[in-house]
């Protein structure tokens, strides 16, 4: 990665250091009270209408925009084609299933909200290429060495490390660092910082960890295209040669194929030269 073989140009917004805890118009809402269009925690109709971005949204979770259905999309065949390019040996494996990943999208039906049909295919294509990437095809559940750091940022004094707990990454998004698990434990009803390990136990809340990440930090940058989803997620990607960036832009654009849906207008303000 010191040669520089490619360089990465992200036409947008695209400053910005690993996200932290989720504050006011990032939403990180408690379990029964919803997060509104505008990132908003609330329990009533302006919060928990339309354009419900997670929690007990009164609209319902099977369809995204355009008036697609999540599940029609995610198929059977969409879901086991990346998971079975992973190792039989895999923990993943037997881990992620499709099943699970539609039970934890009812809690968060402003997925693949917003603008066309092919938008909503568009964002899912793109959070299954950051997926498949992070985890190489559904084979990691927890990170390779993770436990050899605890990821406690101390500097978090509302979200304080549990003694003898680690934050490394888990899960479909890989989840890291104390204030991430304190936030989604939070939003999502488990207790992050005292039982980090349910992201690696449990696949539906494994899955919704990562849906919350998404929905909070990368959701609201879809619009400026999917360099923009690199940023939000993996902001070292985005400068000088980056292999990471290549590869994440090769699922995106496989998937979108196979989702008979062209890459969109702003895949083209990323240059890979």
């Amino acid at each position: 990665m010191a040669i520089k073989l490619v360089a990465i140009l992200l036409v947008g917004v695209l400053a910005g250091a690993l996200p932290g805890p989720a504050l006011a118009q990032n939403c990180g809402c408690g379990a029964s009270v919803c997060c509104s269009q505008y990132g908003y925690c609330g329990t009533t109709k302006d919060y928990c209408g339309a354009g419900c971005l997670a929690g007990p949204c009164y609209s319902s979770s099977s369809s995204s925009g355009g008036g697609v259905s999540v599940s029609d999309i995610v198929t059977k065949d969409f879901f086991n084609g990346i998971l079975d390019q992973a190792s039989q040996k895999c923990p993943g494996r037997s881990f992620y299933t499709r099943s699970a990943f539609l039970r934890a999208v009812n809690s968060y039906p402003g997925f693949g909200q917003g603008g066309s049909s092919d938008d909503s295919k568009r964002e899912i294509a793109a959070f299954f290429a950051h997926v498949t990437h992070l985890t190489d095809h559904f084979c990691s559940v927890e990170a390779t060495n993770g436990s050899s750091d605890n990821f406690c940022d101390t500097s978090s004094t509302k979200y304080d490390c549990a003694p003898g707990k680690s934050y490394y990454g888990r899960g479909p998004i890989q989840i890291t660092w104390n204030y991430n698990y304190g936030a989604a434990g939070e939003s999502i009803g488990f207790d992050g910082l005292n039982n980090p390990e349910v992201v690696a136990n449990d696949s539906v809340v494994s899955f919704k960890t990562a849906l919350w990440f998404w929905m909070n930090y990368v959701h609201p940058a879809i619009g400026q295209g999917f360099g923009a989803t690199i940023n939000a997620l993996n902001p070292e990607a985005c400068h000088g040669e980056n292999k990471i960036a290549k590869a994440r832009l090769n699922f995106y654009q496989e998937y979108c194929n196979q989702l008979g849906v062209s890459t969109g207008y702003y895949y083209n303000k990323v240059h890979i030269f």
